[in-house]
């Protein structure tokens, strides 16, 4: 019997395959248990129209992404602090602390989390910080580190 998964099954498959397993398995677990749906004709239509869904809301964030990305590259973010001799800064710049000044400075909504430091930025400068916005596009934003 062939049945479209409608989540990850151990051992079996993931979520939107269709497998084959025997008439048993299928009625006495995998659609008691709501895990998958007789592939007929109908439940094979319902699953490509679905895909097809997905796959437009995934086309579309990736624009998105990137559309923010270009927007990003032509902003600059001013990060004021405490300098001691030599230029050195005391502890070092945080994703934190820019993701704070890009919101305040460029009304640009980045999470901490996404933004990846090569190395921690511990002398004045220009700084060109990498943000992670998808999985596909990653954008960079300039970060000028200034003494208060």
């Amino acid at each position: 019997m062939k049945v479209i998964l409608l989540e990850d099954v151990k051992s079996l498959g993931k979520k939107g395959e269709i497998v084959t397993v025997s008439e048993g398995y299928a009625r006495n677990f995998i659609l008691p248990k709501k895990l998958g749906l007789e592939a007929n004709s109908k439940n094979l239509n319902d699953l490509k129209l679905k895909k097809q869904n997905e796959e437009k809301i995934a086309r579309k964030k990736k624009e998105d992404a990137q559309e923010y990305a270009k927007e990003m590259s032509s902003k600059e973010v001013t990060v004021k602090i405490k300098v001691g001799d030599n230029g050195r800064l005391f502890g070092s710049v945080s994703t934190k602390e820019i993701a704070a000044e890009a919101r305040a400075q460029c009304g640009l909504d980045i999470d901490k989390k996404k933004i990846q430091l090569e190395e921690p930025i511990k002398n004045l400068g220009v700084y060109q910080v990498k943000v992670k916005l998808h999985p596909e596009v990653t954008g960079e934003l300039k970060v000028k580190v200034v003494q208060a």
